[in-house]
């Protein structure tokens, strides 16, 4: 990708899917079976075999991505319908992560199995990750630092892992804590320039905390192979549209960042300990009830900051187009109150079961 500020800065999604036992509904082996079922549908590997990912070609638009998202969707669900499986869009399996996962033989995935040791045998996490061009690594730190008040907001609205080996955790996003483990959990510090944050990350290698530079695991990076930011705090989505919702908003945000950054608009920084509290309540209570501002050190009722977020891009939303399909996707959270609502009605009706209706009819 390359940027151009005169338009919309392209991105794209990568969804990543637990592969579950139709009958069981634990975690079960399937991914090299699922791949070869499905050429052309960019399906990949993740940590474990129970496990997909798929991704976007680089996309303009948010059809695009919604096109690509929901090919795959279908012909992976009716692969995995054929195997005895369902193709799940939850951030944690809801039964069975008490289980040791089969890591993928990689060498990169097994370096990490043996770093790591026993934080990862049962690290079941599935998110949705998304990308968006920027043109400089510098102007991507600049616009990691704008987009961080925002950090917590979108969290909550992609929380959507609140049952986790068999229980309600009392969590929107369980799968939020479990990726507090990692040396560079949480959201990045504020970096002068690229070089200052790759400076960080190199002495995270050398120190033996990271196995290599892109096993960055903060909310928001910049990649290493590609001219982008990733932003990496949603769980998997239960539908596609809301993937690419998410990703439309991310895409906006940083387009307001970088318009900012160019200006070299001042910049308030959020005190660390306060925007880490402000993702735990996210990841607590997702829009359901309040979220805190890590600016104003308030907390506020949840669809008032998301309200407040979208009004701070609406310029960037009108000039993508994008502004009917988010204003849309924010209709339909604040009356379902979230995926992670979805799947707490779904469990408390019929347990597993009710999980397992929930996610076929989402793919």
């Amino acid at each position: 990708m390359a940027a151009d500020s005169t338009r919309a800065p392209r991105f794209g999604v990568e969804e990543e899917f637990m592969l579950l036992d139709a009958g069981s509904g634990r975690p079960r082996d399937g991914a090299e079976k699922m791949i070869g079922a499905l050429p052309g549908l960019r399906a990949e590997h993740e940590f474990f075999h129970s496990q997909l990912e798929t991704a976007t070609p680089v996309c303009e638009s948010g059809e695009e991505a919604l096109d690509s998202l929901e090919e795959f969707r279908a012909g992976a669900a009716l692969a995995a319908d054929g195997m005895g499986l369902v193709l799940a869009g939850t951030g944690l399996p809801p039964i069975g992560g008490d289980e040791p996962g089969r890591v993928v033989a990689k060498p990169r995935y097994l370096e990490i199995a043996e770093a790591s040791r026993g934080s990862v045998a049962r690290y079941y996490s599935t998110g949705a990750h998304f990308h968006v061009e920027v043109p400089s690594r510098d102007a991507g730190v600049g616009v990691i630092a704008r987009f961080a008040r925002w950090s917590p907001v979108l969290a909550a609205l992609a929380a959507n892992s609140p049952v986790h080996i068999g229980e309600r955790t009392g969590y929107a996003s369980w799968r939020y804590l479990l990726t507090q483990q990692w040396p560079t959990a949480g959201y990045p510090p504020a970096f002068a320039d690229g070089a200052a944050y790759d400076r960080v990350v190199s002495g995270l290698v050398h120190a033996g905390a990271l196995v290599d530079t892109a096993l960055v695991n903060w909310a928001i990076r910049l990649s290493e192979r590609f001219p982008t930011i990733e932003l990496r705090t949603a769980d998997a989505q239960l539908h596609a549209e809301d993937s690419v919702a998410l990703a439309l908003i991310f895409r906006a945000l940083a387009a307001r960042g970088l318009r900012e950054h160019e200006l070299a608009e001042s910049l308030v920084h959020p005190q660390p300990d306060l925007l880490r509290g402000a993702h735990w309540r996210a990841a607590r209570d997702g829009v359901s009830g309040d979220l805190f501002d890590p600016i104003e050190g308030e907390p506020r009722p949840a669809f008032h900051l998301v309200d407040e977020m979208i009004e701070h891009v609406s310029d960037e939303l009108d000039a993508s187009g994008d502004a009917e399909a988010v204003q849309r996707y924010i209709e339909r959270r604040r009356r379902d109150r979230g995926p992670a609502q979805q799947q707490l009605d779904a469990w408390d009706a019929e347990g597993m079961a009710g999980l397992l209706t929930l996610y076929r009819a989402a793919a």
